[in-house]
């Protein structure tokens, strides 16, 4: 299972820079970059709504479930 964080493609069309969007949001550019790298394990709710918020985007325009390649449902 592969959760796909799509931050730079919000941030792109907000025009938004990793710094702004971080200040916005109240966490640190570093963290931004463990999102976006897909390296994070866990979002909490609050992140996620701050991000939401700030991106006034759903959940869903920022993090896509891709099933992993020859997975089955057995």
């Amino acid at each position: 299972m592969a959760i796909i964080v799509d931050l730079d493609l919000q941030l792109a069309k907000r025009g938004l820079s990793v710094g702004e969007f971080a200040d916005a949001v109240g966490i640190t550019p570093a963290n931004i970059a463990v999102l976006k790298n897909g390296r994070a394990k866990a979002v909490r709710f609050t992140t996620l709504d701050a991000i939401c918020r700030t991106l006034d985007c759903q959940p869903g325009d920022v993090l896509r479930w891709v099933p992993d390649e020859g997975a089955s449902d057995t």
